[in-house]
């Protein structure tokens, strides 16, 4: 500024001297009149310029402009480079808090003063059946019309969080929210949702365990005490209160396998999973379940003979790193259940076989009555029967599965089932490589299948 104003004054001098150097004193007049009208003009000039370049919205574009103007515009383009680089940092940081927002578990929903939508992240959506950008504006009354989401929005109270049905593509597995609005700002709402399926089924499945539990104990301690009360008051021949006795063993011994079957599934969850540094060979464990199938089939006929086709296979020498005990529990449990309830005639197949990415399958089929589609999700569930009468006259307690399926996953594995009702069913355990050991490196490439026939 102050360097504009010396070169008008020395430039005005300058005219004054020639003005009066040729004109005397009239032409001092003259001359500092006519320098300032130059200076006047170019000023103008570059201001036009100047404007010009600011209404385009292109102060980085390069514009020529000396003394004054040109220091004014290198301070707009320094100024305009910092609030541009500010503006990019800020957008930055929106699109990274935008983004941890899209990727949170939990629902994030924005509400104007009236309701509408103005933003949400793709979990509310999901949560909600909502489009977010087509609903975008949309009153979230006219979109979620859940009663307890109407109440909740009318009360006007939103200290508690409320439990609502959220969307599914499944009707057999609903989707269960919890949903709550945070006001904020100028009367707008913030409604957060969280999908709480997996709780809401855990507390359903510990009420059922607890119900099941009471129930299972009950049955036979009021058989007990009833027979106990029968021996007491009434006088007895010796065939009847040995027949009462035998009852009351029946019950003690089923009794006795729960307990046993529950202190099992509390050790399963207690204690760490099974060391891969211990292997064991499948060979005499199968022998063991094969004899044990062979002496249950047989229970089920007349004549001390096995009543169904039972076919047993497995890779030798195959062995399996884990724990022997869990590992013949859980097969055996299987193999034992297929006996009990396919129909008498029937086959059952007992295999193991190695994958090509070297995993361990199990496997146990037969050509029973098979298993409805509704059950299948829920067979490992503890204390779940398909038929109770069924299962409880075969001497199960309702856990086997619930034990069989907890094994395989504390060794790293899966359980899966397949059933079709009239065909019958297949029941495996997936067991991971790091499980499985061969003896030596052609055993592995070139597994030769033991067979053995029942």
């Amino acid at each position: 500024m102050m360097t504009r104003l010396f070169f008008a004054l020395f430039v005005l001098l300058v005219a004054a001297a020639g003005g009066y150097w040729l004109f005397g004193m009239s032409g001092i007049l003259w001359a500092t009149n006519t320098a300032l009208l130059a200076l006047l003009v170019r000023d103008y000039f570059w201001g036009h310029k100047l404007e010009v370049w600011l209404r385009k919205g292109e102060p980085l574009a390069v514009i020529e402009l000396s003394g004054f103007w040109g220091e004014l515009v290198d301070r707009v383009r320094r100024g305009f480079k910092s609030r541009t680089l500010l503006a990019e940092q800020h957008q930055s940081r929106l699109k990274e808090f935008m983004s941890s927002i899209q990727a949170s578990p939990n629902g994030v929903l924005l509400l104007d003063d009236e309701g509408r939508i103005e933003w949400c992240n793709q979990t509310a959506a999901v949560h909600l059946g909502l489009d977010d950008k087509r609903d975008a504006g949309q009153h979230i009354v006219n979109l979620v019309r859940d009663p307890v989401f109407t109440r909740y929005m009318a009360q006007g109270d939103f200290k508690n969080e409320v439990f609502m049905e959220g969307r599914s593509n499944s009707l057999s597995q609903l989707r269960k929210l919890q949903v709550q609005l945070h006001p904020y700002g100028d009367n707008k709402k913030l409604v957060l949702t969280s999908d709480v399926t997996a709780r809401a089924q855990a507390d359903q499945m510990r009420r059922d365990f607890v119900a099941n539990v009471s129930h299972e104990i009950r049955t036979p301690l009021t058989v007990l005490a009833g027979f106990v009360e029968t021996l007491q008051s009434l006088p007895l021949k010796r065939v009847e209160r040995e027949k009462y006795l035998d009852l009351m063993a029946v019950q003690a011994t089923r009794m006795q396998g729960l307990v046993s079957d529950l202190l099992t599934l509390s050790q399963l969850e207690g204690s760490p999973p099974p060391p891969v540094t211990e292997a064991f060979d499948l060979k005499a464990l199968m022998s063991q379940v094969k004899s044990d199938a062979m002496a249950l089939s047989a229970l089920q006929g007349s004549d001390g003979q096995a009543v169904h086709a039972l076919s047993f296979a497995w890779p030798e020498p195959l062995l399996i790193c884990g724990s022997r005990a869990e590992i013949h529990s859980a097969v055996s449990n299987l193999v034992n259940n297929a006996v009990r309830y396919t129909p008498v005639g029937g086959t059952i197949d007992v295999l193991w076989k190695i994958s090509p990415e070297g995993q361990a399958l199990f496997s146990v089929t037969d050509n029973g009555m098979g298993i409805g589609a509704e059950h299948l999700p829920r067979l490992s569930e503890r204390f779940y029967r398909v038929d109770r009468s069924r299962s409880r006259e075969s001497g199960g307690t309702g856990l086997g599965l619930a034990i069989t399926k907890h094994i395989v996953l504390r060794h790293g594995g899966s359980f899966q089932v397949q059933s079709e009702v009239g065909v019958g069913s297949c029941f495996s355990l997936l067991f991971p490589p790091s499980r499985v050991k061969f003896e030596t490196q052609e055993a592995y490439l070139m597994p030769v299948l033991s067979e053995i026939t029942a």
